[in-house]
């Protein structure tokens, strides 16, 4: 992974607390791995950056290396990786998100 694009995922890191690295956008998610997690935070209503990997080869792949994770969707809340899609949404059912959310600060509808 080079620089410039090391740079730029952790340019949306450090600037967004809830950062979702996703094939497509919130408003048009293309996979459902990624519609789920999307589809959790917009329950939640929980303020987010989508940032779509499809637009760059270089980050789909980049993003993978950068957390040491093989999959995509990718949440990062305050400069913390969560998790892919099954731990997201494993957190959400047990409660474990919305104390992540709590512990770190972030607004979501409870």
């Amino acid at each position: 992974m080079d620089d410039q694009i090391k740079n730029l995922i952790q340019n949306h890191i450090d600037n967004n607390d809830v950062c979702l690295f996703m094939k497509g956008t919130p408003d048009a998610p293309q996979c459902g791995f990624s519609m789920a997690v999307a589809n959790l935070l917009k329950i939640l209503e929980v303020n987010y950056k989508g940032v779509n990997v499809l637009e760059d080869q270089s980050l789909r792949e980049g993003i993978k290396t950068f957390s040491d994770w093989p999959t995509i969707p990718q949440l990062y809340v305050k400069k913390e990786f969560v998790g892919g899609c099954d731990i997201v949404k494993e957190m959400y059912e047990n409660g474990e998100l919305k104390k992540v959310f709590d512990e770190k600060g972030i607004e979501y509808k409870k």
